[in-house]
């Protein structure tokens, strides 16, 4: 599934075409990708001609376009989504779900295109409603118009928590709920209302680096082990982030359908039986949650709480 990062990726690569778009028409292709939009709202293709994009706002894994109607775009790339610019007329090869005609004042005529080949993926025009700390709900670029909608978030991306890498994510707020938590550091890092963005690659890659086994305890790691996590967190999200994100096939690409190419920087995802490159040890592939941890052994050892702190 497409984490931070790539999502991020996404995001950049469509802002300067969408903000300031106008939405000349809609067209879909397989109403299976409208699955989160409630049709109470009113038909999606109607809630969306006729409107301008303002910005391309993300948080953690939630892309949305706020609309001149007072709404959003929410798009959810799920496993395999793909939100590609294409020039009128181009042939899609992929598995195509949704497109938008647009027309940007400057730039010209757009078409962007939804593809998902697992459809887990969708759109939905959903209500925005104010954040709790009336600060910036997501993060979106510099090209983006009128700020308005800044405070805005849509409903449905409303209980996910802020991510690592947003001006506005409390570390305070953060620790606390580790330390309160009763569960291992992984599931806590992959738990989306407490801290957004991370997935399975991105959690391996940040416990590698901090020397963390995947089952600690949070409640046993300490204010300084924390800060160290979070710090190796931040860090290979903003190293991925700067190499186009990860990936292994075609199902993650960019708007242009390029892809990453942070797979060739990993330690510890996908590299079981490769010798660690710290300590040498073999790194090992151990199940987790329907999927799987990748880890040292050797660095990355499950060390029992201490009895006091």
């Amino acid at each position: 599934m497409p984490e931070l990062p790539e999502v991020e990726v996404v995001r950049a690569g469509l802002e300067p075409a969408v903000t300031g778009s106008l939405i000349t028409g809609v067209e879909i292709f397989d109403v299976r990708s409208l699955k989160r939009h409630s049709v109470l709202a009113g038909p999606f293709a109607d809630l969306l001609a006729g409107h301008r994009m303002l910005a391309a706002v993300r948080r953690g894994k939630f892309l949305w376009f706020p609309l001149s109607s007072g709404r959003a775009l929410v798009t959810h790339l799920g496993m395999s989504g793909q939100v590609l610019l294409r020039a009128p007329g181009a042939v899609e090869d992929g598995l195509l779900r949704i497109r938008l005609s647009i027309e940007h004042p400057t730039l010209g005529e757009f078409w962007v295109n939804f593809v998902d080949q697992r459809i887990f993926g969708s759109m939905a025009v959903d209500e925005l409603v104010p954040t709790p700390d009336a600060r910036p709900a997501g993060f979106a670029g510099a090209t983006s118009l009128d700020p308005a909608w800044a405070a805005l978030i849509p409903s449905q991306v409303a209980h996910i928590a802020r991510d690592p890498l947003d001006p506005a994510f409390h570390e305070t707020t953060f620790f606390a709920a580790l330390n309160r938590k009763n569960t291992g550091i992984k599931r806590a890092l992959l738990d989306q209302t407490l801290v957004s963005g991370i997935g399975n690659i991105y959690a391996d890659e940040a416990l590698w680096a901090a020397k963390l086994h995947f089952e600690q305890p949070t409640s046993s790691l300490g204010p300084r082990v924390a800060r160290r996590l979070l710090a190796e967190v931040r860090l290979v999200l903003t190293k991925a982030l700067a190499e186009g994100g990860t990936s292994f096939d075609a199902q993650y690409v960019n708007v242009n359908g390029a892809s990453g190419y942070f797979s060739h920087s990993l330690n510890a995802y996908g590299q079981q039986g490769k010798p660690c490159p710290r300590c040498g040890h073999l790194i090992v592939r151990a199940a987790f949650m329907n999927r799987s941890s990748h880890f040292c052994p050797h660095c990355q050892k499950l060390r029992r709480p201490r009895a006091t702190q």
